[in-house]
């Protein structure tokens, strides 16, 4: 038995031998494949088998007006977002320019000093906190000689990974084949690399042309169930308005803690990690108000700095929530080192998809964690805010005080006494109002209901 396990090994060592390449530069090719295939690529892919994180090199660009102080905290954050994403910073480094350079974004000659720290450092991964052209990317590449990827692949690789719905998983393929499309790349003019088959645009048709063609395709196909998802998305937000009840969503720069809020307000068991965009899919729950009224919240996708358009597009759906709303529960991380600049840039992301002018509630998260006079500070600046801990529980009482009172001050209760004969005022009501009590008497149908003050108009007649 044991000659024939000898000989079994001994005949796959041979096999493997034979599966080499014949000529000795390429066995180290070969190691550094299987070396490689081993970590974790960074590069914006829908499904990921490695196994390794990758060693990322950050680079950021001091240009047209940013401060030196900006791009830290910027590459702070893009440091965050390479970990989420599954890779390392071994380290990070910046480059003064009154503006980007139009072939290799940092300056060619930044460039070659950096992919020489690159190779002493054994980096996989360039990431470039920006947004690269085509052109840029494929000339660092050559440069680096390794993956180069901006600001907008990682952030598009964090939400490929942490995508779990239908819906969600189509919005993040639409933005990653729009976000690939403007760099497909040919193979050349090899005759191997046409196509002449049937279905094709004509004889001669390059590699290129077809995947720009099968992409354009397949964006085609994930728009329009994205489309159909949407129209049950709202139908569903029609039969919430129907409940006549009040509703709120909560928004805020990722990792600020809002499922964690979530979850403390309603007991929702919302997934809650500390790592960025975690929530990529809206949950609804019911919150019982120390008033007794009912509101129904919801729980949104995260906002970022210069938040890819890819994305703001693909998951336009889903940021309704924060549109089609009573009322938005901004909740800010108050241990974040810029909690100024991340308001300002959920402001911006809610005016990209037609969020502004709601009544809004800020939330200053993570009191029990942040230094007091940062909480004070923040406070003061926004005197209508509440300080919360969704971890300890502190403030939540306040807080849910302060929702009562912003629904309460947009909310009339009636007490109605419409005619037999207007049944479809009586239909208008149950689709507009919480229908507390309805009876039927001679002089027609008492009711008594909260309802938006905005919808009151129709009803004021009939108030007794």
């Amino acid at each position: 038995m044991a000659q024939r396990t000898c000989g079994l090994r001994t005949s796959r060592e041979e096999a493997r031998q034979r599966a080499l390449p014949s000529r000795p530069w390429q066995h180290e090719a070969v190691a550094d494949q299987r070396a490689s295939r081993n970590r974790r690529r960074l590069t914006a892919t829908v499904t990921d088998l490695a196994v390794r994180r990758q060693r990322a090199l950050l680079v950021a660009l001091v240009a047209d007006g940013r401060s030196a102080t900006e791009a830290e905290h910027s590459l702070d954050e893009l440091e965050r977002l390479a970990a989420t994403a599954g890779s390392d910073a071994v380290a990070r480094e910046t480059q003064v320019r009154g503006r980007p350079d139009p072939g290799t974004y940092i300056g060619r000659g930044k460039a070659a000093e950096l992919a020489a720290l690159g190779r002493q450092l054994d980096v996989d991964v360039v990431v470039v906190d920006g947004e690269l052209t085509p052109v840029q990317q494929r000339n660092l590449q050559e440069v680096f000689g390794c993956d180069v990827v901006d600001r907008v692949a990682v952030i598009l690789d964090i939400f490929a990974q942490h995508a779990t719905s239908k819906e969600g998983m189509a919005q993040v393929e639409l933005a990653l084949h729009r976000h690939r499309l403007p760099r497909l790349r040919g193979r050349g003019l090899q005759l191997s690399q046409q196509a002449g088959r049937i279905g094709t645009r004509g004889p001669g048709e390059t590699q290129l042309e077809s995947d720009r063609r099968r992409v354009l395709r397949r964006i085609s196909v994930l728009q329009e169930q994205i489309e159909a998802l949407r129209v049950d998305r709202g139908t569903r937000r029609k039969a919430r308005r129907r409940s006549g009840l009040p509703t709120a969503a909560l928004v805020g720069y990722t990792n600020a803690g809002k499922s964690s809020l979530l979850n403390r307000l309603t007991g929702a068991g919302v997934l809650v990690e500390d790592r960025l965009f975690s929530t990529l899919d809206a949950t609804v729950r019911r919150l019982a108000l120390p008033s007794g009224r009912l509101l129904l919240l919801s729980d949104t996708v995260g906002f970022v700095r210069r938040l890819p358009h890819e994305l703001v597009e693909a998951f336009r759906s889903t940021l309704e929530e924060a549109v089609e709303t009573d009322l938005l529960v901004h909740v800010v991380d108050a241990t974040a080192p810029d909690p100024d600049g991340q308001i300002e840039a959920v402001h911006t992301t809610l005016a990209e998809v037609g969020g502004t002018g709601h009544e809004e509630i800020l939330v200053i998260n993570k009191v029990d964690a942040a230094p007091a006079p940062i909480v004070a500070r923040l406070l003061a600046l926004h005197p209508e805010a509440v300080g919360v801990s969704a971890v300890t529980g502190e403030g939540i009482d306040a807080l849910l005080a302060a929702l009562d009172e912003r629904i309460a001050r947009g909310t009339l209760s009636l007490d109605l006494l419409i005619p037999h004969g207007r049944g479809d005022l009586v239909a208008a009501l149950h689709r507009v109002a919480e229908v507390l009590t309805q009876d039927h008497e001679a002089e027609g149908v008492r009711l008594a209901a909260r309802l938006p003050a905005a919808e009151a108009a129709p009803f004021l007649a009939y108030t007794v």
